[in-house]
């Protein structure tokens, strides 16, 4: 595959530097982003899109957005019902000219949600975030993933790999969104549990840090309405200009960590490559079992 030309589009402030441990300029991450567009457009187009923006660099104060500012011409947007009971305008990308322009409205990162804008309540993938503890070797995050690969295979799900530009790993499997994320959440809930109790010493299934010392955090609850996870090749907020990558899983055993891409290797790998890692994800049309749970218990 032989990226497209990024659209042109106008940036201010190409000289402000973002990444000051590295001295990266507001400039090459829109280099970055324009270069990488066909690659990233996939994972966030027409979804309802939580960013976090940092005008002054990520040493400065970072903002999580998911609301449309004023100003944005070539971002869509979509109107959601809110767990408050109000309603809010949900960014929406649609084309390359609205992702780069939100990239000059300092958009760092991008986390779409597990749906479509026009069908927000049935999910069409499922992701689970291994998050190590203090304490965690690297090894054990990658037989993490592993083992939840295997739990999915034994229920029938196809599941993919990637970094996550911080510590961890996501397993995520593409779903027919024919479920609702009150189906979804508990599935996913049932396999954070059985890896946690089955194995109590290496894996938590819940979120407070005091248990997750020396442990993995199963994360299963990106797996909810409203909720978000990194897009593959987003660039994190953090030194080092990290980039979640997508891999296949025979790369997985060759990789040092879960920000070994950054924004100075990432587009050289996809240019390398030719082709995304993931192969056929996007047309992977796979049913959640309605006995999920039960054969994860019986699988652990």
């Amino acid at each position: 595959m032989r990226p497209k030309p990024a659209p042109a589009f106008r940036l201010t402030h190409p000289e402000r530097v973002v990444y000051p441990d590295t001295g990266t300029t507001k400039g090459e991450v829109a280099a970055y982003y324009a270069a990488m567009v066909d690659w990233l457009l996939p994972e966030i187009v027409d979804r309802p899109l939580s960013t976090i923006r940092c005008p002054g660099g990520i040493s400065s104060a970072c903002f999580f957005q998911r609301h449309v500012k004023a100003g944005l011409k070539r971002v869509d947007s979509v109107r959601l019902d809110e767990a408050d009971g109000e309603r809010g305008d949900y960014l929406v990308v649609r084309d390359a000219a609205g992702l780069l322009e939100l990239v000059q409205f300092n958009v760092l990162e991008f986390h779409p949600w597990g749906a479509r804008a026009e069908s927000p309540d049935r999910a069409d993938r499922i992701v689970f975030d291994f998050d190590p503890g203090p304490g965690v070797a690297w090894r054990a995050v990658v037989a993490a993933a592993r083992e939840a690969r295997g739990l999915l295979e034994a229920v029938g799900l196809r599941s993919f790999v990637r970094t996550t530009g911080g510590k961890g790993l996501h397993v995520v499997a593409p779903l027919r969104p024919s479920r609702d994320w009150s189906v979804v959440k508990p599935f996913a809930q049932g396999l954070a549990q059985s890896m946690a109790e089955s194995a109590p010493d290496r894996y938590v299934a819940t979120a407070a840090k005091k248990l997750r010392g020396g442990r993995i955090f199963v994360d299963y609850l990106r797996n909810d309405r409203s909720a978000s996870s990194i897009a593959s090749f987003s660039l994190r907020a953090r030194p080092g200009a990290p980039a979640a990558m997508p891999l296949a899983w025979e790369e997985l055993g060759r990789v040092r960590g879960g920000a070994q891409f950054t924004i100075a290797n990432a587009a050289r790998r996809m240019e390398r490559l030719g082709a995304h890692p993931w192969g056929a994800f996007g047309s992977i049309r796979q049913n959640l079992p309605r006995a999920g749970q039960p054969a994860l218990r019986k699988s652990a």
